[in-house]
């Protein structure tokens, strides 16, 4: 078995884990990857706290808030942005 902390998670990284992070969605051994990066890094750990931040001031939206076909619009924006 490998050691969790053996391969460090850069800071892209985090930008692209956090929401999996802040809902409680991340398996174990990459959370631990998750807090061990955020002992380290000032940046993310500031990143984070925005987030929460803005998720505490504006909330969550209603998950019919928006309408299927916007929603189906950004999945997709989303999905090919990293492409």
């Amino acid at each position: 078995m490998s050691d969790p902390m053996a391969e460090d998670l850069e800071c892209r990284e985090v930008v692209e884990v956090v929401t999996d992070y802040l809902e409680g969605a991340m398996p174990p051994g990459e959370r631990l990857r998750f807090d061990h990066h955020l002992a380290l890094c000032e940046g993310c750990q500031a990143y984070l706290e925005q987030l929460r931040t803005v998720i505490r001031v504006a909330g969550r939206p209603a998950v019919d808030a928006v309408p299927p076909e916007t929603m189906a619009g950004l999945l997709r924006a989303f999905r090919d942005w990293r492409r």
